[in-house]
């Protein structure tokens, strides 16, 4: 059954052409990824296909009745609503009737002596068969990490929007579901839970995503856009790049055959009179249609990363005994390293354990308290930041790149130009003098990665590379970092990306401690060597060993006020958690060394008093 229809959609930006004559569609139950290289138009053609936006030609329409949800990549919303305001945000019965259900229960948890009756909500559950309802939006709601539902959107970080974004997109029960890189901003353990989600979720799917594990775990079916077409491949992404390959290499074939015909046709016309007859009318139309298959461009620009990093001497930076606190916040305790040539390290943890700090005391950025940190001579630090840097939109792209340098040396010793360097990098000349404020984000990215490149570091950092790239860009980047010659430091939530290129991991697990695993984040996992929030969660609620009988005998039921600080903890604890990973996310976003330290101290307090509550209910859950 037939869900969506694409029929002959163009779209353009300027005199910039993204697509013309889109043909396709999707049946029910089909999971299609979305690819193509960064400005070919797959943002623009989900806005389109979501009614977010107008094509300039074309048709999209959906199945009668076929409920549609979709997630941004930057999703809006009004900074005054609260969150339940957002999650809640489609006028649905029976989302509306749970809505109030949970408001009613958060109120009764954060408050009990002001409970609202919820006897009416759950008569009404009942009329409406809300239940299972109301079951599958508690899970999306907790394992997507929203409990405090009264905490405004504009106090929110990018990676708890894009959660309360996939929340409201998932708790309407849409039939078709968009959802433009979802895994952005996301944490292992969300991607993880929403991978699962969605393989086994009973609804048609269009997605685009960098993070490739993510794509052959959900998807049946990849759509890719090659200049301004749409081509269907079925299978994982391994089998399409196959397929592609094929695809490409017929094309060529095909061309230079037309171009043979092409060369007999063109003495056939100049031998001909003036006054042709109709008998050669078919010939000629034919001519002209050989021309138009000859003239196909079939030579694709793909990015050349040729860059020559400095050498290395033989030392490279030493770390030892190295330790940073802010306040009662230790980032790092007497840690020590010696970094080798061509050494490759991951690094992992939850937010707010000082993974960004920790990359700023390799780098010079911030001090560390203690110890030494010593860096070689032919050392050359290339940072990548998580950040979008904030290039004047004004300003031309070529002369973005000239502001570095205006001649590169390449690996093989040859020098080249910006423009002929923008020009490997997929900015062909016409696009070397647009603003950089008409680039797409991708775009923006892959021209911060290659300011950051055309400085030839040979000690690499690249905090969140995939964010925003298309995967034909990180497969190119990834061969390149394979015979990178230098050190490579990497954190990332992309675990194809980590597999292929760590061989090693710095675990952050908080207070100080840093392990050196040997082996990739798949090995690390497998080996159960990063526990998930959840599984922390069970294991301390694991059954304390029973005292002895005679103790056990004398132990008291609750009293009145102590039953009723039993129910009221378990949302103080949530709150105290929200709060944790709130701070933990702006730790890894800012590099203000005061402002560290503020949030450093807060974190610890918040830290001190959730373990407080966590040993007050374990002492009160003994006596229920």
């Amino acid at each position: 059954m037939n869900h969506l229809s694409v029929e002959n959609l163009a779209k353009s930006y300027d005199s910039r052409q993204l697509f013309e004559g889109l043909t396709f569609g999707l049946d029910q139950g089909q999971k299609a990824a979305l690819v193509g290289v960064n400005g070919c138009g797959k943002s623009t053609l989900m806005k389109i296909i979501a009614g977010l936006e107008p094509p300039d030609k074309g048709e999209v329409s959906f199945r009668k009745g076929v409920r549609v949800s979709m997630v941004p990549q930057n999703p809006d919303f009004d900074e005054d609503d609260n969150i339940v305001q957002a999650v809640f945000a489609e006028d649905i019965e029976e989302l509306n009737v749970v809505r109030d259900y949970e408001i009613a229960l958060h109120k009764a948890t954060i408050d009990p002596d002001n409970a609202p009756d919820i006897t009416p909500l759950i008569e009404r559950m009942d009329q409406l068969n809300a239940w299972d309802y109301e079951s599958k939006v508690k899970q999306i709601l907790g394992e997507l990490g929203l409990h405090n539902l009264d905490q405004k959107m504009g106090e929110l970080s990018g990676g708890q929007r894009k959660r309360v974004a996939l929340s409201r997109a998932l708790i309407v029960n849409p039939d078709f579901l968009i959802l433009d890189e979802p895994t952005n901003h996301l944490d292992l353990e969300v991607i993880e839970w929403l991978e699962s989600y969605l393989a086994t979720a009973n609804l048609t799917l269009l997605m685009v995503t960098h993070d490739r594990y993510f794509l052959d775990m959900v998807t049946n079916e990849i759509l890719e856009i090659d200049q301004g077409q749409i081509f269907k491949y079925k299978g994982n992404y391994a089998h399409f790049l196959e397929k592609k390959a094929e695809r490409e290499e017929s094309e060529a074939a095909s061309v230079d055959k037309a171009k043979n015909l092409l060369r007999k046709e063109l003495e056939w016309m100049r031998r001909q009179p003036k006054a042709r007859g109709t008998k050669a009318k078919y010939r000629i139309d034919a001519f002209y249609d050989t021309k138009e298959k000859a003239s196909k461009n079939v030579n694709r620009q793909e990015l050349e990363v040729n860059l020559k990093g400095e050498r290395q001497g033989k030392k490279i930076m030493e770390l030892e005994q190295v330790s940073k606190r802010f306040g009662d916040l230790k980032i790092l305790d007497h840690f020590n390293h010696t970094f080798q040539r061509k050494e490759r390290v991951g690094i992992v943890g939850p937010n707010g354990v000082g993974k960004s700090t920790f990359l700023n005391i390799l780098i010079g950025e911030i001090e560390a308290d203690s110890g030494r940190r010593e860096v070689g001579q032919t050392t050359k630090f290339g940072y990548y930041t998580q950040e979008e840097q904030k290039f004047d939109p004004n300003a031309r792209v070529i002369d973005v790149v000239k502001d570095v340098a205006e001649v590169i040396q390449l690996a093989d010793g040859s020098q080249i130009t910006a423009s002929q360097l923008l020009n490997q990098f997929l900015f062909p000349p016409k696009m070397q003098f647009n603003v950089v404020g008409k680039l797409s984000g991708g775009e923006r990215r892959r021209l911060q990665l290659l300011r950051v490149l055309m400085n030839n570091p040979n000690f690499l950092i690249l905090d969140e590379p995939t964010n925003d790239l298309d995967l034909m860009t990180l497969n190119v980047l990834e061969d390149y970092l394979e015979t990178f010659e230098g050190c490579l430091m990497v954190v990332s939530h992309d675990r194809y990306f980590m597999d292929r290129l760590t061989d090693h991991l710095f675990v952050f697990e908080g207070n100080g401690k840093v392990r050196d695993f040997p082996g990739n984040y798949t090995d690390l996992r497998e080996q159960g060597g990063l526990k998930t929030s959840k599984e922390k969660l069970q294991e301390s609620k694991k059954p304390v060993e029973k005292l002895e009988e005679s103790v056990s005998m004398d132990k008291k039921k609750l009293s009145y006020n102590e039953q009723r600080e039993f129910e009221g903890l378990e949302g103080e604890m949530e709150k105290l958690e929200l709060r944790k990973e709130e701070i933990g996310e702006k730790m890894n976003t800012i590099s203000d060394y005061e402002e560290l330290q503020k949030l450093a101290q807060e974190l610890e307090e918040v830290k001190g008093l959730l373990e407080e509550k966590e040993m007050r209910w374990l002492e009160l859950s003994e006596r229920v």
